[in-house]
């Protein structure tokens, strides 16, 4: 009996019984966010998920969140080789140079965006046409505005921002409603 047949509740099969990841699919997974520093640290974190399950960045988000100040771009922005070299030896983070380097990128894109009067949120949501899209059938890999989205930010340089990574933005920041149509959060993220 998974945790939400215990519960009543019938969730999306991919959170599974996993108390935290019922936690995340509960609370937050599709619920339309639109805070640019909040976006900009769950862009970062899908980043370094590539290759990897969602529950591992989950388990370690903690740790993400100290080890990179916070996720405030404009103290992320500022890190030096020292900092990398700290990162690299944090042994509560995925330590892979490549993806740490992309997340110092994307903080220097973002805070030059802040600086030029473009809010971030605003521009991805914009790419959405500034309202979340409730899907049919839930969970593809990726979907032509993901696709457009994906180039949309590579062009302004970030780094592993490919289609898929982006579609799974996409779903956990609530631009699209990929829950389950027979998901109890279903209706509710719907309704906004």
């Amino acid at each position: 009996m998974t945790a939400g047949e215990k519960s009543g509740k019938t969730r999306c099969k991919w959170c599974g019984s996993d108390p935290l990841y019922c936690a995340y699919h509960d609370e937050e997974w599709g619920v339309p966010e639109r805070d640019s520093r909040a976006l900009w640290e769950l862009l970062m974190l899908e980043g370094f998920q590539a290759g990897l399950a969602w529950i591992t960045v989950l388990r370690k988000r903690d740790a993400f969140r100290k080890a990179f100040k916070g996720f405030d771009p404009a103290k992320v922005a500022k890190f030096t080789e020292a900092d990398i070299e700290r990162l690299l030896g944090d042994p509560g983070i995925i330590r892979s140079r490549a993806k740490i380097l992309a997340t110092i990128q994307g903080a220097r894109i973002f805070t030059e965006m802040k600086k030029s009067g473009q809010d971030f949120g605003a521009w991805l949501w914009g790419i959405t046409g500034g309202k979340p899209i409730q899907t049919e059938t839930p969970y593809p890999t990726q979907t032509p505005l993901a696709v457009e989205m994906s180039k949309e930010l590579k062009k302004r340089g970030f780094k592993f921002v490919g289609p898929v990574i982006v579609y799974a933005f996409m779903q956990a920041a609530g631009m699209v409603n990929d829950h389950a149509p027979e998901c109890f959060r279903r209706k509710a993220i719907a309704r906004g």
